[in-house]
């Protein structure tokens, strides 16, 4: 099971590149805005997630770079999550264009828990209810 999440944006002029399409490294940026409001609907922040103690960097990453997008194009992201285990968190992403629907960008993103120290942790009990509570909204 898993949640989902959708946003649009438009492509800023920064994150184009001479070709006249956005830059590699553009589509990391995007599923992070992507997770962002994800993690924001599934009823938690990653400010809120800080504050409590828990940090969720990347360990895996992986984009396919499906077709161009160009400076002012109105794209969507949808972002589903699911858990991968007790201890990591994975982001699946897809990024099209919002009127047409064709592929820009897919991929996902997989996250370990750590605290503050950087120590690895398993996913504290009142995630997994967040996680649960929106699996459950989804029905």
């Amino acid at each position: 099971m898993s949640v989902e999440s959708v946003v649009q944006f438009r492509v800023r002029y920064s994150e184009t590149d001479q070709m006249g399409t956005y830059s590699n490294s553009s589509a990391l940026d995007w599923f992070e805005c992507g997770r962002t409001e994800f993690f924001r609907r599934t009823g938690t922040s990653y400010a809120e997630m800080e504050e409590r103690g828990v940090l969720l960097p990347v360990v895996e990453s992986y984009v396919k770079y499906r077709g161009r997008a160009r400076y002012d194009d109105l794209l969507e992201t949808t972002t589903t999550g699911r858990m991968v285990g007790k201890a990591r968190i994975r982001c699946d992403v897809k990024i099209v264009h919002a009127g047409s629907g064709m592929p820009v960008a897919e991929g996902y993103t997989v996250h370990a828990f750590i605290d503050p120290a950087g120590k690895p942790i398993r996913a504290p009990e009142w995630f997994t209810k967040v996680m649960e509570n929106a699996h459950a909204d989804e029905h």
